[in-house]
């Protein structure tokens, strides 16, 4: 959740004019099935919002010969 504050800008010779507005919002993202939960960091600086998400490494199945006979 946060605020954002957004203004528009239009000028010509004859006038000039500026919109602001502002409010709450809210987003939502889904995650990885393999994401650290526990671990999710997140910052903001400059208004960007940063939001680092670790992941469970996937194990690679093993392969694994078979003698046949027959």
């Amino acid at each position: 959740a946060g605020i954002r504050h957004e203004e528009q800008e239009e000028k010509n010779d004859k006038w000039h004019r500026v919109e602001r507005s502002s409010g709450k919002f809210l987003r939502r993202f889904r995650l990885p099935e393999n994401a650290k939960t526990e671990q999710i960091k997140a910052s903001m600086e400059n208004g960007v919002l940063t939001v680092t998400v670790p992941k469970e490494e996937v194990k690679k199945p093993e392969v694994k010969p078979i003698q046949i006979t027959g």
